[in-house]
């Protein structure tokens, strides 16, 4: 066989995978873990830290380019240092955790790189902790000898809780890249949160990586 005709037979069968992959439909049902970073917005901008989040949930899609997810997220940060300061607390954290149903569109979803939004309404659980440094007693086992025994480990003694329930909002975006010729795609998203706290709202913005299949 010639070189050209070598040459034109390798780029038919690469045009007829890639037009294969880009054609791909996506799946019926979906799925999505991932984890990655919060930053705190507005009032709560000098409140807390930048902390962590995880989240996963599962979904339908009505066509190829809509669907609907319902997702649960959790999120963790360290009261700031200047908040702690102002009420003479030793320590404290901030949690939020939430279930949302949140309509997705996605701008490319045969493609191997998609743009697509989400966002919808939740119920969120928000708990901000005092804590303070103490020690606590904990038993410990020797294997060597064989028996059990007392040991003193640093430990923190929560000293005020306050936890709220409210309805919510979130909304934002992200870009997915497809993993082969299947349906599991990388993603990374970012998201604004907004609980309706009484007083002043409860907004983050968490960016999350994560898989989508």
């Amino acid at each position: 066989m010639k070189p050209n005709a070598i040459c034109l037979t390798l780029c038919c069968i690469a045009s007829l995978a890639i037009a294969h992959a880009q054609n791909a439909e996506p799946p019926r049902f979906s799925f999505d873990v991932g984890g990655g970073f919060t930053k705190p917005v507005g009032h709560l901008e000098n409140r807390t830290d930048t902390g962590w989040n995880v989240r996963g949930g599962a979904g339908i899609n009505f066509a190829p380019w809509v669907g609907v997810m319902g997702q649960f997220m959790y999120t963790e940060a360290g009261l700031s240092s200047g908040f702690l300061q102002s009420l003479n607390q030793p320590s404290g954290n901030f949690r939020l955790w939430g279930f949302s149903i949140d309509p997705i569109v996605h701008l490319n979803p045969r493609g191997h790189v998609d743009f697509y939004l989400i966002g919808g309404p939740g119920i969120y659980r928000r708990t901000v902790e005092f804590t303070q440094p103490t020690i606590a007693t904990v038993t410990a086992f020797d294997p060597f000898f064989g028996y059990f025994f007392p040991v003193n480990v640093p430990a923190n003694q929560v000293i005020g809780s306050f936890s709220t329930t409210k309805f919510g909002m979130n909304g934002g975006g992200g870009l997915s890249f497809r993993l082969g010729n299947g349906n599991a795609k990388l993603f990374a998203e970012a998201r604004y949160i907004k609980m309706y706290t009484k007083g002043t709202s409860t907004s983050v913005l968490p960016v999350t990586f994560g898989l989508r299949w």
